[in-house]
């Protein structure tokens, strides 16, 4: 392992996508990351589809690079092992019920008296305490009620599910800045700590927008399509032949006659009704369809080109098959190819990290279930050919 964080060995016993899409970040930045699954069976997103020469391509999107070992924790053999794991690791990272890990016998407390050094993260849909503490989520729940869905989709229109596991990928980010900022702050005190990171708080922080606006205004947000909620425009309108997404600087560098004189509506540029960003946004419905109408007017590149050439922000709404293919993406090495033990060649969205001088190498694809366990236990634990084998006839892995 080439990234900053080389050295650094996480024990994951995360599931689905919450947990194991922060562990993947971890693992792209450099961390050694030991996927602890059930024998037999696994992680339960490796059963899902699509299914491609053997291989669940949603567990290989957030599995790459990791290492898996099968290990029974409802023996004692098992947590017996896992605690010793954790005496050589900096980081456990699980994201069970509430409660789950305390019945295993794998409570912080007990982890901590094996490594006072370990960062211990509960990931949860709604945290260690209050009312919602115990119930199970899944990234819908989640979308749910923490308001996401009341403000996605179109004015008047049912609540919208985003087309990405919101709550999941929220969730994921956060949990891995909090062990980041653990790891650096063990630095300098030499203890490990507690992280409990709800899915849920998670949802309420990344919509500051929209809770500012209420809490402090009044105003309840709800769904306005594309258009951003303060200024205006700023949505995407169709064209010729598809759509474009256009963000016009407002303020003191208002671009607002810039934009008329482009769409050929000079005739709007000085309406009281649109005088500012604020004012466009107010008078909304008498402005829609004024631009919507313009925009129709010539295709999406050609619009892009001639704003661009204004100096106006835009863009191309694009399919994903446009972005895999587009130049930026490609000049950023975005989509690249890993390699399964046993499946063949994949090709898998890039780590977005970009280091000079410690970079990051995303080079395996996921692991078969299992693949390390050997490999782990007789050189981390040291143990026997023997011993190993005994613990497999046993089923504890």
């Amino acid at each position: 392992m080439s990234g900053p964080l080389a050295g650094i060995r996480v024990i994951d016993l995360t599931q689905v996508l919450f947990g194991p899409f922060a562990t993947m970040l971890l693992s792209d930045l450099g961390a050694e990351v030991i996927k602890v699954e059930r024998p037999g069976l696994g992680d339960i997103a490796r059963g899902n589809g699509p299914i491609v020469r053997g291989l669940s391509t949603y567990f290989l999107s957030v599995n790459r690079g990791k290492k898996s070992i099968t290990l029974d924790l409802a023996s004692e053999p098992g947590v017996e092992i896992l605690l010793k794991l954790a005496e050589s690791s900096d980081v456990l990272v699980e994201n069970f019920v509430p409660g789950t890990m305390e019945k295993l016998g794998l409570s912080y407390e007990r982890v901590r008296e094996h490594n006072p050094r370990i960062i211990y993260v509960a990931g949860s849909g709604f945290g260690q305490s209050g009312p919602y503490a115990n119930k199970p989520a899944f990234d819908i729940i989640i979308q749910a009620m923490g308001g996401i869905m009341s403000i996605t989709g179109e004015e008047g229109g049912p609540p919208i599910r985003p087309g990405a596991s919101y709550g999941d990928i929220a969730g994921g980010l956060f949990l891995c800045i909090a062990i980041l900022a653990a790891l650096e702050e063990r630095n300098r005190s030499g203890e490990g700590q507690l992280i409990d990171i709800s899915m849920l708080d998670c949802q309420v922080t990344v919509l500051e927008n929209a809770f500012v606006r209420y809490l402090n205004a009044g105003e309840i947000p709800r769904a306005i399509g594309t258009r951003h909620p303060v200024t205006t425009p700023f949505q995407a309108f169709p064209t010729r032949d598809g759509y474009i997404a256009v963000a016009l600087r407002g303020g003191l560098r208002d671009q607002w006659p810039l934009f008329c004189a482009a769409i050929n509506r000079i005739d709007i540029i000085d309406d009281p009704r649109f005088q500012t960003g604020s004012r466009r946004t107010q008078n909304y419905a008498e402005l829609e369809p004024i631009l919507t109408e313009a925009m129709k007017a010539k295709t999406t590149q050609e619009w892009v080109t001639e704003l661009e050439q204004l100096g106006i922000p835009c863009g191309p709404v694009n399919t994903i098959p446009e972005v895999a293919s587009d130049p930026q993406i490609a000049a950023r090495e975005m989509i690249i190819e890993v390699s399964h033990s046993k499946a063949g060649k994949f090709k898998v969205a890039n780590t977005p990290f970009k280091f000079s001088r410690t970079p990051c190498m995303v080079e395996r694809a996921c692991p078969d279930l299992g693949e390390h366990t050997q490999e782990v236990l007789s050189q981390l634990l040291v143990m026997s050919n023997e011993e190993i084998n005994k613990l497999k006839d046993l089923r504890v892995i």
